[in-house]
């Protein structure tokens, strides 16, 4: 396994491991262009998880939203701690842009919301569209 930042070239690895989910799944790959991509890297930053030759697991933040615009891991490569390192990768990368916080939107009683919360992110409660709205706030 290979950690990395990432690149412009990386956007259609990323979209395939974004189609594969099975949580948070797009009603068509379509929904998210490769230009959003693009602006999300350009607007903030991103990591990769490379193995075996291709791109498992990415996370990308959106700086001036302060968003976790994504974190995603290829089912085929679940459970194997790609998640995990990801976020740290990304939290750590924010301590260093001197970040006070994040915040993200995911589905309610999903894993995804289960491991932002054992990841330490607080519950700010539920959205319009049914989403739960989670923050994560950095101590200095």
């Amino acid at each position: 396994m290979r950690f990395r930042e990432a690149q412009i070239e990386d956007i259609d690895g990323m979209h395939h491991v974004r189609c594969a989910v099975l949580e948070n799944k797009l009603p068509s790959p379509a929904a998210i262009p490769m230009a959003d991509y693009v602006m999300m890297l350009h607007n903030g930053f991103g990591w990769v998880c490379e193995r075996y030759g291709r791109i498992t697991g990415f996370t990308i933040v959106d700086m001036p939203k302060k968003n976790l615009w994504a974190l995603f891991v290829h089912p085929g490569f679940e459970r194997q701690g790609i998640g995990r390192n990801l976020h740290r990768l990304m939290i750590e990368t924010c301590l260093q842009q001197d970040l006070d916080m994040l915040w993200l939107c995911t589905a309610p009683n999903t894993r995804a919301e289960s491991f932002y919360r054992r990841a330490g992110w607080l519950d700010k409660g539920p959205l319009p569209n049914g989403e739960v709205k989670l923050e994560y706030w950095f101590s200095k």
